[in-house]
């Protein structure tokens, strides 16, 4: 019986700073790396409130899947209404399935709130990190239902030449197979290029030419517009989760009304710093360090989270804050370093000579060039945005008493630069 989307509780607080609703659709890991695990740790850090429906159980740590005990397809559906009848929902994130009638079931429910504009994230998953299997040939067949009504599909090499049934070995068989399935679903995909490894044609073609080992993940649209995402491998042996985090970001983004292509860039700087913070647990394929990720996603807003201090006396500055519990991630010719702390933010000393005797406050913002415009707009006298060495794109002004403030997008670089010491 399909839910009557009347029914469904449409009341949300207003503002930008309002929690998104997003409802999730998968199956539990015990151990904790991915599954509805990963997906409320994932909307939780990026401001939301995660509802799950519980498809299946499973005995899983970083080896391997050990045992799978699917959860009736009756009960996963009134995990569901329960959910949509009283809180309400912004963005649905579905994940492991476990069998073919509970995606049946599962799509009667959404079909209507698909229609009426709710964005559905889809991803398709059928094996483990590890490599168990967690979708049967049936189930899989039946995913056709879900994808028509999915706002994104979010497929991995493997994945999408089941769905597709062609061989996806380089970027370039990814995009091929991606247009098909946006084509043949009616649904944007973003094709994930984590298990492949980009040609020498295609690194070409890529803003980081230089890197050794890139990762693109295609955004193909149904109507075949396409955009791409390339950025250097973080190799790791701590990867269980990366898809179940990937698309719940992007549906936690979706839910708080960005773009897709917001919400996707969003969701991979999220992924990429989690990586980067995995903690090392478990003796085969562990957990990312969701917990560590701060402040380096847009989170809405212009968010203030760097300073840098001038400093007359380097040492004495660096052994002045390392007392304090700041750990050094950057130092350069005795003249600057930047310090991190443990919720993320980053301080900075710099020479005298070189910054000046004032402060500068660095706020982040999503987009420079329309924060840069909207500033003007209102009177405000900015620089023009550029790119500095560091890897950051910066651009420098001054409030009404004097005070030095720097608008800038840095991402993970801000925390992670090429350079850093730890």
């Amino acid at each position: 019986m399909p839910v009557d989307v009347t029914a469904v509780s449409t009341a949300a607080p207003a503002g930008a700073l309002r929690t998104s609703r997003i409802l999730i659709i998968a199956g539990s890991d015990s151990g904790g790396g991915a599954g509805i695990q990963a997906d409320i740790r994932t909307v939780t850090m990026l401001g939301g409130h995660a509802m799950t429906a519980i498809t299946a159980l499973t005995a899983q740590n970083t080896l391997g899947v050990q045992a799978v005990h699917a959860i009736p397809a009756a009960m996963v559906v009134e995990q569901m209404r329960s959910c949509l009848h009283d809180i309400g929902a912004d963005a649905v994130k579905i994940g492991m399935i476990g069998s073919a009638e509970t995606v049946h079931a599962v799509a009667d429910v959404l079909e209507p709130l698909g229609q009426a504009g709710v964005p559905i994230v889809f991803d398709p998953v059928m094996i483990a990190t590890s490599g168990s299997v967690l979708a049967d040939p049936e189930t899989i067949g039946a995913f056709a239902r879900l994808m028509r009504v999915a706002t994104l599909i979010t497929p991995n090499a493997p994945e999408l030449a089941a769905l597709t049934g062609r061989a996806v070995e380089t970027a370039s068989d990814a995009m091929v197979a991606g247009r098909d399935l946006a084509r043949e679903t009616d649904a944007a995909v973003l094709a994930k290029g984590g298990h492949l490894t980009l040609g020498a044609a295609e690194q070409a073609r890529s803003r980081e030419a230089d890197a050794r080992d890139l990762v693109a993940d295609h955004l193909i649209l149904p109507d075949g517009t396409d955009r791409v995402w390339t950025d250097p491998r973080i190799e790791s042996q701590h990867t269980h989760g990366t898809g179940c985090t990937l698309a719940s970001a992007i549906a936690e983004g979706l839910g708080r009304g960005l773009t897709l292509a917001h919400a996707i860039a969003r969701a991979r700087c999220f992924v990429r710093v989690a990586l980067r913070e995995a903690p090392g647990l478990g003796a085969g394929h562990g957990p990312m360090g969701h917990q560590r990720v701060r402040l380096d996603c847009d989170i809405g807003g212009a968010t203030p989270n760097h300073v840098t201090l001038p400093a007359d006396d380097h040492a004495a500055s660096i052994s002045f804050y390392r007392a304090l519990g700041l750990t050094m991630i950057v130092e350069s010719a005795g003249r600057y370093a930047r310090f991190e702390s443990v919720g993320g933010t980053t301080l900075s000393v710099e020479a005298v000579d070189e910054i000046g005797d004032r402060p500068v406050i660095f706020v982040e913002v999503a987009d420079l060039d329309s924060a840069v415009a909207s500033a003007r707009a209102q009177g405000i006298a900015v620089a023009d945005p550029r790119v500095e060495p560091w890897g950051w794109r910066e651009a420098r002004l001054t409030d009404p008493a004097g005070n030095k403030l720097c608008l800038y997008v840095a991402g993970e670089n801000r925390r992670f630069p090429p350079w850093r010491l730890v």
